[in-house]
């Protein structure tokens, strides 16, 4: 089932009525909600029997009114509209929730989810770093997190090699899962006899198994 409903925003809804966890996801940079790839890892969850709300971040909304192609939204209202987005969503649906998204929007997602107190994180293709530029890491934030993660990445993403990743020492609570020669959105080169179908169903099988982990947790705020 794939609903969309009018609020703060654009969403789009897809999975069973009465799924116990809702999974609020958010786009990358350049892609809307609806883009190839996020509309395979939602159909891929819903299928599962998870709840799936992705929205859109303001200037992503504008850009589907006059067609115009811009930058992110400053930070604070990219943050804004994430937290504005989980209230609605534990409005409209009782029960735990877990916020991630693509790229952008998973970073996003991990800069606000110990403040609202979700159960879980999940982000695909994070954002270590601009890619040719290992050095402006953006990992701070992520040594300190105390929300339950996975952070899935494609081995040769740009924006965070496996051979790079796995040298930042990320806290144990943060479970990274590996696509097989993927880039940015886990596509494989032809030459690794991989492909990029396999590793979307291998994403959305790590997910799966990890919300099934997750879902019951009641969130904790350590001291």
């Amino acid at each position: 089932m794939t609903d969309t409903m009018a609020g703060d925003g654009h969403w789009l809804v897809d999975g069973p009525a009465r799924a116990s966890v809702s999974v609020v996801l958010a786009h990358g940079a350049g892609a809307p909600m609806d883009s190839p790839f996020m509309g395979r890892i939602a159909e891929g969850l819903a299928a599962a029997g998870h709840r799936v709300v992705r929205f859109e971040f303001p200037y992503m909304q504008r850009r589907r009114v006059d067609g115009r192609r811009r930058g992110p939204d400053r930070q604070a209202v990219l943050l804004g509209a994430f937290r504005d987005m989980v209230a609605a969503v534990r409005r409209r649906w009782p029960g735990p929730v877990v916020i991630g998204g693509k790229s952008m929007g998973g970073r996003m997602a991990s800069l606000v989810a110990d403040e609202l107190g979700v159960t879980a994180l999940v982000v695909f293709g994070f954002p270590f770093h601009p890619p040719g530029r290992p050095e402006r890491l953006r990992t701070t934030h992520l040594m300190g997190l105390h929300t339950p993660a996975l952070i899935l990445q494609g081995e040769r993403d740009p924006f965070g090699r496996r051979d790079e990743v796995e040298g930042y020492g990320l806290p144990a609570g943060i479970v990274l899962e590996w696509l097989p020669d993927g880039d940015h959105s886990f596509v494989p080169r032809r030459r690794s006899g991989e492909s990029e179908s396999a590793n979307l169903e291998r994403g959305v099988a790590a997910t799966d198994a990890f919300l099934r982990r997750w879902a019951a947790v009641t969130y904790q705020p350590r001291p």
